[in-house]
């Protein structure tokens, strides 16, 4: 250690004061990325603070935020061993049955415009044949759609699924519009597809997907354009608002899929609910989504997706519980009121499911990614959605 005279170290404090100050910037930028053994307390304290500031999205699972935290030596060799061989199987398994699916949803679909006066219709006209597709095609659309769901689940490991129905098999009154669920992942898609295989929303560009394209159509998905402005969102909450009564008065109609809070979470949070999913004044059915595990969480929370869909697949078991609650009938007030019918029906889903209830949403998710990634300026791609 260099002495200096009293002098030159009066004259060099405020460079000093300067330089600090600049590393604890750097280290808020960040979080995941310091580069000074000498500041690594400040990290994690400031990324602790991060994590209770916006809690529903911090991961609590073996490999901490982002999937880039620390990981004991044991697990480094378990999920080595399982890219080696688990995950070549549930890769080429999963495209087999995506294949499969599709081919069925070709055949499905391969007469409906084989009519001469059918040639040359547009996109739009071809989702309305789609969407009133009756008969053995949409049997065997809904029926393979089932089971290539429940086996793509299983090819991802979750064997089980415990389900606790708590609807007491209401059958009489008008069937509900839709479906209303708490959002922990992209799983959650394939486990309602298994289980009543409904409809949802979905960008416009998920129709150009090779294979999935036609198989989003077959589901009669309502696309929405992410870039679009407020005019187009307000025609996406028309056409939603019309399937919903439609699937209501029509129990033939696929009913629709809505994630109310616009973005996943953890598991244990439940966001606010947006009122587009009860401007119809249909009976909805709220389903509870868990995911309980052991080292990796399936919750798609704060990770990018290749490489929360690369720990998924290396983990070889894992679990979902599902609790489906009864129909919810909203009242006279409710139906003139759609934010206090979303606002009864998040806590009732809260109560149920021993959820908290969090009123922070989409932009504080965009924040805390940020925070995280180092980039104060623009979050992750997968992050970038809209909110509806």
């Amino acid at each position: 250690m260099e002495l200096k005279s009293l002098d030159s170290s009066l004259t060099t404090t405020a460079p000093k004061e300067t330089e600090t100050e600049t590393e604890k910037d750097k280290d808020e930028r960040s979080l995941l990325k310091s580069s000074s053994s000498s500041a690594s307390y400040a990290p994690e304290t400031l990324l602790d603070e991060l994590d209770k500031k916006y809690a529903p999205y911090a991961r609590k699972d073996a490999f901490g935020p982002m999937g880039r935290g620390p990981v004991p030596f044991s697990q480094r060799v378990l999920v080595a061993l399982a890219a080696l061989t688990l995950l070549p199987l549930r890769f080429i398994s999963g495209v087999l049955i995506l294949f499969l699916y599709f081919l069925i949803c070709r055949l499905c679909t391969l007469t409906l415009f084989s009519n001469p006066n059918h040639q040359n219709v547009n996109e739009q006209q071809q989702e309305d044949h789609l969407l009133r597709m009756t008969g053995w095609r949409r049997h065997a659309v809904v029926q393979a759609g089932r089971l290539c769901a429940r086996a793509m689940l299983f090819v991802f490991g979750f064997y089980w699924i415990l389900i606790e129905d708590r609807t007491h098999h209401q059958l009489d009154s008008p069937g509900p519009g839709a479906i209303v669920s708490n959002h922990v992942s992209y799983v959650d898609i394939l486990y309602h597809m298994s289980s009543s295989f409904p409809s949802f929303v979905a960008k416009a560009s998920v129709a150009k997907l090779p294979l999935v394209g036609l198989i989003s159509k077959c589901l009669a998905c309502i696309y929405v354009q992410r870039e679009s402005k407020s005019t187009h969102s307000k025609g996406v909450s028309g056409a939603v608002t019309d399937r919903v009564q439609q699937a209501h008065q029509n129990k033939n109609s696929p009913m629709m899929l809505l994630f109310p809070e616009g973005t996943t979470t953890n598991g244990d949070y439940l966001l606010p609910f947006k009122s587009g999913a009860f401007l119809a004044k249909a009976p909805v059915v709220p389903i509870i989504l868990r995911y309980p595990y052991k080292r990796f969480s399936p919750a798609w929370d704060s990770m990018s997706g290749m490489r929360h869909l690369f720990l998924l697949l290396c983990q070889f078991v894992n679990y979902i519980e599902v609790i489906k609650l009864p129909v919810y009938y909203p009242s006279e007030e409710e139906k003139e009121d759609p934010r206090l019918y979303a606002n009864n029906v998040r806590k009732l889903m809260a109560t149920e499911g021993n959820l908290i209830l969090s009123e922070i949403g989409l932009s504080e998710k965009r924040v805390y990614h940020a925070a995280l990634n180092g980039n104060s300026n623009s979050p992750p791609r997968d992050l970038q959605k809209k909110e509806y």
